[in-house]
């Protein structure tokens, strides 16, 4: 059972706190290793591999983290927007932050590391092997990619929920309401347009015609219960796990790649710092994802294990 007891997004501070005033790793555990042949030889042995993702590997692409010094929205930072108490309180500001998201996601492209991803789980699904991706990111790169079998524990930018039916649905629409054309600078000195809940995006499902409300899981709210209990099972069964991009210390999230490690399995990681989970595993492969990952992925030649 390895994320069952700890569903919750608010819970993220109390272990940033944490997680900043612990060492990344005590003197005892051996460093982790950077021996790029010694994993590809454990990976052509895998059957089945949970990829555990996050806001890095879009980084990549371009994509705005909304994270550390200057991760801001106008005056604000995401985590005073991304809530429900947020959007209860000014849903057409809540809106244009995600307006402006959508808006430039649609400008964005998959990098090598969401290609080598998608292609790694095609050829491997041929030989009845599995790759799982697990991300944290909202984006739908990993899709887009050409990936398929992936688990989005925070939702999709380009999916809505209905706050008066619950309907959820895909929505592509650009701009999603006529009232946003235009709206969601991000500039500092941008006005609030203050666009009336009746001109916001609205459910078309059966007549319904409630607020829309981005299908994210917002701080504060919990994760999905059928996506854990999915990633629960992908994490208890796999024999290989790879963490691309995250800096293991959004919760729950955080504990999974630990968690794997803790029951032999081996974990690698890839990502452009130290993370507080680095020592847990056993590589650690330093750099940007887009040209550390497909390395590690890429088809084995013949003659070769």
């Amino acid at each position: 059972m390895i994320v069952r007891h700890l569903t919750y997004r608010g819970l993220i501070n109390s272990h940033l706190r944490l997680y900043r005033n612990r060492p990344l790793g005590s003197q005892d555990m051996a460093q982790p290793s950077s021996d790029l042949a010694a994993l590809r030889e454990i990976f052509s042995q895998a059957q089945n591999i949970a990829i555990i993702t996050g806001a890095g590997v879009s980084a990549e692409s371009g994509v705005p983290t909304f994270r550390g010094a200057g991760g801001y929205w106008r005056k604000w930072q995401a985590q005073e927007l991304a809530s429900p108490e947020a959007f209860t309180q000014n849903p057409s500001r809540v809106w244009e932050f995600y307006h402006y998201r959508r808006e430039v996601m649609l400008t964005k492209n998959p990098n090598p590391a969401h290609l080598a991803i998608a292609e790694c789980e095609e050829r491997l699904s041929q030989q009845g092997r599995t790759v799982t991706v697990i991300t944290q990111n909202i984006d739908e790169l990993h899709r887009r990619a050409g990936s398929n079998n992936i688990l989005e524990i925070h939702g999709n930018l380009f999916k809505t929920r209905c706050i008066s039916c619950g309907h959820e649905a895909a929505n592509y629409k650009s701009p999603i309401c006529a009232a946003l054309q235009g709206k969601g600078a991000p500039d500092p000195d941008a006005n609030d347009a203050q666009i009336s809940v009746q001109e916001l995006p609205r459910c078309e499902h059966k007549g319904c015609h409630g607020l829309l409300r981005p299908a994210l899981v917002w701080f504060g709210e919990s994760l999905d219960s059928n996506v854990l209990t999915r990633t629960e099972k992908v994490l208890d069964s796999c024999d290989l796990c790879l963490v691309v991009g995250t800096s293991s210390i959004v919760y729950p999230a955080a504990m999974f790649a630990p968690q794997v490690a803790a029951r032999g399995v081996p974990v690698a990681e890839f990502n452009m710092e130290n993370t507080p989970a680095t020592m847990k595993f056993k590589f650690h492969f330093h750099g940007p994802c887009g040209t550390t990952l497909p390395p590690a992925l890429a088809r084995h030649q013949a003659g070769q294990s």
